[in-house]
């Protein structure tokens, strides 16, 4: 197969996250059980904030936009890791591998992004709650949203063309559980180091400028939250805080592993890492930041009530 006047491979195979066939079955079984309730936590959020008029805020808008994300890139990646620890065949196409590669990098960028907004998000409504309607109107968070999926979708064509634009004539053993930057560049015949480079640069861009903001935004939010009086709001608060910057650091700490080293570092915790971020994280996502807010209990209890009623 011809790309780019390069010769290239027609198809790869997934090493996996292990080779070990007794620890397949039980992994199967629990990534499965990750994969179901992630579909079911984000996508029950989503209908939610649809049919709950009193979800019909920014907040709500943007984190609908961020479990749909989870959703995306978490089936970008589960299903073929599932059916590769259950049939054992683990080929995937040169089509394929691009394409997983491309979607997954277009929304876990679009997720960096999406968190950098609702950090903003609740930094206008707690530090500047006079201003809030103005500044988040509905077509601000239209243009927030819009300019968040354009910057990912462009990173993501930089990234893709990176990673698969050099000539890959050699082995076509990927050793990780899917098409990601490191592992399919580590195959390439062709001098990679400007890629290499290149997709530093982009990661460094894209993680480091948004997690500066998310950063900012929770400072001031505890800033402010100092300053009040009330000690059961300064609790809450904290505690809000305290879980959205948990699932941050888990989710920016994994990607920063695995994209601002050099390649000569990485290795087999690769993979440890990665399922943090495209396994454990979209999981974990619905609960830490809308279920446990009491708008979202409130619209879960009418709904349920809604429903006794009609039964």
């Amino acid at each position: 197969l011809a790309m780019g006047g390069n010769y290239t491979q027609a198809r790869f195979i997934l090493l996996g996250i292990t080779d070990t066939p007794w620890v397949q079955a039980p992994l199967f079984v629990l990534f499965l059980l990750i994969y179901i309730i992630t579909l079911v936590g984000n996508i029950s959020l989503m209908v939610l904030v649809w049919v709950a008029p009193s979800l019909h805020t920014p907040m709500y808008f943007f984190l609908t936009h961020f479990s749909l994300a989870d959703v995306c890139y978490s089936t970008v990646i589960s299903p073929k890791m599932l059916t590769d620890l259950l049939f054992g065949d683990k080929t995937i196409s040169w089509a394929g591998c691009v394409t997983q590669f491309h979607l997954f990098a277009l929304f876990v960028t679009a997720e960096c992004h999406l968190l950098a907004i609702m950090a903003y998000d609740r930094h206008v409504a707690i530090c500047h709650p006079l201003s809030y309607v103005l500044v988040v109107s509905p077509r601000a968070c239209w243009q927030l949203v819009a300019w968040c999926y354009l910057v990912a979708s462009l990173s993501a064509l930089l990234f893709t063309g990176c990673t698969f634009g050099g000539s890959f004539c050699g082995p076509n053993h990927v050793d990780h559980f899917f098409c990601d930057a490191s592992p399919v560049l580590r195959l390439a015949c062709s001098d990679t180091r400007g890629c290499e480079a290149a997709i530093f640069a982009l990661a460094a861009a894209n993680g480091l400028g948004t997690s500066v903001v998310i950063l900012l935004s929770y400072g001031r939010i505890l800033h402010a939250v100092l300053g009040t009086s009330s000690t059961p709001s300064r609790a809450r608060a904290f505690r809000t805080c305290a879980s959205h910057l948990a699932s941050v650091a888990v989710f920016y700490g994994s990607l920063f592993f695995m994209y601002l080293q050099p390649a000569s570092r990485h290795g087999s915790r690769d993979k440890v890492a990665s399922v943090l971020y495209t396994v454990v994280s979209p999981m974990l996502n619905p609960f830490i930041y809308s279920l446990r807010n009491r708008e979202v209990k409130a619209a879960l209890g009418r709904g349920r009530r809604r429903v006794l009623n009609l039964c």
